[in-house]
């Protein structure tokens, strides 16, 4: 079996959890399974990269990403399957299939109907991710959810579809990358110091860092906040966020906003001297970062929405606060919530260690890459 794996994130770009979820579920079944991955983006020596001439950069997003689809649906000749992940790299796969007569499935990481805001970032692009995705995701031969809040989500948004070929399996967690690690030297070098909570995530609505921003103006400020966050979908929310934050350290001296983007030897450090991770999203088909925080043993408080209650099991890993879209109420909902385990440290450490628990238990990318092999089987199965 030979599967053409398609992805706009690979490394050293990779800037989401759709990203993470590529890389780690491709070294998990490159030990049983040949896997050719297609990569937006510059040469790299572990996959075909596709990067679109220097007269193209004026284009769209939207409208780039379907260049570069086009450009990889005429390379992935040769293979018996495609799995391709997010909008960007799903019209690859469907204009792929069609083209050299191979099935075609794709991981639903998120939905474009479910985020309206990336309008502000996209423009008119945004009709055509749209369309694109739809018209991919009714033509795949099978949809992987990574949840199955997110298999409801995908039923809902394209009821055309088929409901048999909508199939769970769940994302993952590398629990040897992401461990308990105790270096003081990480927390040093960004300033860091006394106890603290810890975001991480991308400037997107979606991950609702403004909600925990305004949210954090009534939490102790004897516990400092830790924001990882860079990379803004566009410039309207980077510039909200950027007043947020200065507006917190105008008040507080143990606020830290770190820009770039962390490495793992960094994020797993931080993440295991953390109090308590900060989950705030508005829209989370599963939420990646919280396998990652509860690997290195650190409570979670998180809103329930998407997936995240899959992951983050209320009163035994974490808490998680009702989100039914009045983000005042939330606000005040989370605070008193980091208020309240924030006293409680037996606690905390009590999530924590069943949180490693259950990530080892219920993640591993082995488990899921087995699942996600016989699934390749019976698509290809059914074409024969």
């Amino acid at each position: 079996m030979k599967i053409g794996l398609i992805t706009k994130e690979w490394p050293p770009h990779i800037y989401g959890g759709a990203g993470v979820h590529a890389l780690q579920l491709t070294q998990a079944l490159r030990s049983s399974i040949d896997v050719d991955v297609h990569s937006f983006g510059a040469a790299r020596e572990d996959a075909t990269s596709h990067q679109l001439p220097s007269e193209f950069t004026s284009l769209n997003p939207a409208l780039a990403a379907l260049a570069t689809d086009i450009e990889i649906a005429q390379a992935v000749e040769g293979v018996d399957l495609l799995h391709s992940h997010t909008w960007y790299a799903n019209m690859a796969g469907h204009l792929g299939g069609l083209l050299h007569g191979i099935p075609h499935v794709i991981t639903a990481h998120s939905l474009e109907p479910d985020r309206p805001w990336k309008a502000e970032q996209l423009g008119g692009g945004y009709q055509i991710s749209s369309w694109a995705e739809k018209t991919a995701y009714e033509a795949a031969d099978a949809i992987i959810a990574v949840s199955n809040g997110m298999r409801a989500d995908v039923l809902k948004a394209y009821p055309q579809l088929d409901p048999a070929k909508v199939h769970v399996i769940l994302n993952g967690v590398d629990t040897e990358d992401f461990a308990p690690t105790i270096d003081p030297s990480v927390a040093q070098s960004f300033g860091i110091n006394g106890r603290y909570a810890i975001f991480i995530g991308r400037i997107t609505r979606q991950k609702g860092l403004a909600h925990l921003l305004r949210a954090w103006k009534s939490v102790n400020p004897d516990v400092g906040l830790v924001v990882a966050a860079g990379n803004p979908d566009e410039p309207g929310i980077g510039a909200e966020i950027k007043t947020l934050i200065e507006d917190l350290q105008s008040e507080r001296s143990n606020v830290w906003w770190i820009e770039d983007r962390l490495q793992l030897s960094q994020m797993k450090v931080l993440l295991s001297g953390a109090e308590l991770f900060l989950c705030p999203s508005i829209y989370e088909p599963l939420g990646i970062v919280n396998l990652e925080a509860m690997a290195c043993e650190t409570a979670v408080l998180a809103s329930r929405v998407g997936g995240i209650p899959e992951v983050v099991e209320a009163g035994v890993t974490g808490e998680l606060v009702d989100y039914n879209g009045d983000g005042t109420s939330f606000e005040s909902e989370f605070a008193e919530a980091a208020n309240r385990l924030l006293v409680q440290p037996e606690l905390l450490a009590k999530y924590g260690k069943a949180g490693r628990k259950r990530a080892i238990e219920n993640f591993s990318w082995s488990a899921i890459a087995d699942q996600t092999i016989e699934l390749y089987g019976q698509i290809i199965a059914k074409r024969k």
